[in-house]
């Protein structure tokens, strides 16, 4: 068994995820669910994982690994697939976890998203923030909106990616993009030298820190338009998270810089359908006056409130978008009771 075999394999089952890690076979993520490779009942041994991830590292990477014990880089197979893949030590033996990536770019009207959110690429500056749990859609959310850009405006497009997952190519804009350690050493450094090289359009593929959220604040603030993600779930966590990362000296003014800069958070998760595949669920919330005002008083938790009256300009909670897909039969009452505050006897089916 090699490597490009189990990821062929993986393809076939339409697998998003692939794990490697001894004692079990490999192990694919399908729609969401934990499976056994199918036909596979052989057992990984730690030196079969070994040699797995060994064949996908180059020298270099080698030395990074065994030095630090932790992996995180994108490799691609003609006429299989690329993936994103990071390589770890687990109880003493080596661990795998590849995320498959889409070689092609999806269509906004695919997604399953409002329309609203399509609408995000009309701004001319601000920030736009893409939130959510790891593997619930974020970054295809984002590349199909700078592949919007791409094809409609004439537009320098810089991004700052770790690892780069979907490959942009020229169309009507000009698109540059950075890989974390491969191209910049991080996402502040590379944020700092982006202002600097003309851009129209900046994607941060993480804003993990003090000096990377300030940056994006500035940069959003000078004239360009801003795409983050953050692990958060809502938009009232998603402001909490930003301004609880500066020193309490400095929060009151970060408000200010948000009230007028944030333009929009797309919260959203993928939920397990009654097709057997997955769903994105998703709260809006749109940077309204009413809402900026709400940030610079530090009311954040009126938003909920403020989302649940924004209808008409394109805003929706999680718990709405959650009983529109129970009640269009996409999402079964068990998914939606796990994932929502409204309890079932309270809607109208």
């Amino acid at each position: 068994m090699n490597i490009t075999d189990i990821l062929v394999a993986a393809k076939d089952a339409e697998a998003s995820d692939i794990h490697l890690v001894a004692g079990k076979p490999p192990t694919f993520r399908i729609h969401g669910v934990l499976e056994d490779m199918p036909g596979c009942e052989e057992k990984l041994m730690p030196l079969a994982v070994k040699e797995l991830a060994y064949s996908i590292l180059n020298e270099d990477q080698e030395k990074s690994f065994e030095k630090n014990k932790e992996l995180d880089f994108s490799f691609g197979i003609s006429g299989v697939g690329r993936y994103r893949v990071n390589v770890h030590v687990q109880r003493g033996t080596i661990g795998v976890s590849i995320r498959s990536l889409s070689t092609e770019i999806p269509d906004f009207s695919k997604l399953g998203l409002p329309e609203v959110v399509r609408s995000f690429t009309e701004y001319e500056n601000g920030l736009i923030l893409v939130t959510g749990p790891t593997g619930s859609g974020k970054s295809t959310t984002l590349a199909s909106l700078i592949d919007k850009i791409n094809k409609e405006k004439a537009h320098h497009i810089i991004t700052v990616e770790d690892p780069i997952e979907y490959l942009h190519t020229h169309k009507r804009a000009l698109v540059e993009q950075r890989e974390l350690k491969a191209d910049t050493e991080s996402f502040s450094t590379a944020l700092k030298y982006a202002l600097r090289q003309d851009p129209d359009v900046i994607l941060i593929g993480e804003m993990r820190d003090l000096e990377t959220i300030t940056a994006a604040l500035t940069a959003a603030e000078t004239g360009h338009l801003v795409f983050g993600t953050l692990h958060t779930n809502s938009a009232a966590k998603t402001i909490d998270r930003i301004i609880d990362v500066f020193p309490m000296d400095q929060q009151s003014q970060i408000r200010i810089q948000l009230s007028t800069s944030l333009r929009a958070v797309l919260a959203q998760q993928l939920v397990p359908s009654t097709d057997r595949k997955r769903k994105v669920a998703c709260e809006i919330m749109v940077g309204t006056p009413a809402i900026g005002n709400l940030i610079r008083e530090n009311k954040t938790y009126q938003i909920p409130s403020m989302i649940e009256t924004g209808m008409r300009h394109g805003m929706i909670s999680m718990d709405a978008f959650l009983e529109k897909l129970l009640k269009q039969g996409k999402i079964t009452t068990q998914e939606f009771e796990k994932r929502s505050s409204v309890k079932k006897n309270k809607i109208d089916l």
